[in-house]
C-alpha cells in the first residue's frame, strides 16, 4: 500500500473507531467508569480524532516524497495507536479492578511521537516556504 492511500486508511479508521469508542464511552462506559476514567477516556477519543482529521488532511495534500513527509504520516498513526490505546486499556482494565500498568509508560510515548509528528510537519513547511 503507498504511503498516500496508507495515510488515508488510518485516517478514516481512526476517525470511524473514534465515533464509536466515544459513543461506547459516552454511554455504556457510563455507569462503570469513575469520572476520571470518563475523563480520561474522552481525552484518547479527541486525541485519536483529531489525529484521524490530520492524517486525512495530509493524505490528501502531501506527495510523500520525501522521507519527513513519510515520517509525520507515521508518527501521527503510531503515536495515535500508543497514546489512545494505552489510555482505552489503562481505563477498561482499571474499571475492572486489574490495572494494566505496564500501559502507563507507553501513553507518554504515544505523546511524544504525536508531538514529533508535529515538530517533523513544522519543518517541512518551514522547508517549503524557505
Amino acid at each position: 500500500m503507498n504511503d498516500i492511500l496508507m495515510t488515508q486508511v488510518f485516517g478514516a479508521f481512526f476517525g470511524f473507531l473514534g465515533i464509536i469508542l466515544g459513543a461506547f464511552g459516552a454511554h455504556a462506559l457510563k455507569k462503570r467508569f469513575t469520572a476520571d476514567q470518563l475523563t480520561s477516556w474522552e481525552t484518547g477519543v479527541k486525541y485519536q480524532m483529531y489525529h484521524a482529521l490530520v492524517l486525512l488532511i495530509i493524505g490528501f495534500n502531501l506527495g510523500f516524497n520525501t522521507g519527513l513527509e513519510n515520517a509525520v504520516a507515521w508518527l501521527f498513526v503510531i503515536g495515535t495507536v500508543l497514546f489512545s490505546f494505552s489510555i482505552y486499556g489503562l481505563c477498561i482494565s482499571g474499571a475492572t479492578g486489574k490495572k494494566w500498568k505496564f500501559l502507563g509508560p507507553i501513553t507518554p510515548l504515544g505523546g511524544l511521537c504525536l508531538a514529533a509528528g508535529w515538530i517533523c510537519l513544522l519543518v517541512y513547511f518551514v522547508k517549503e516556504f524557505v
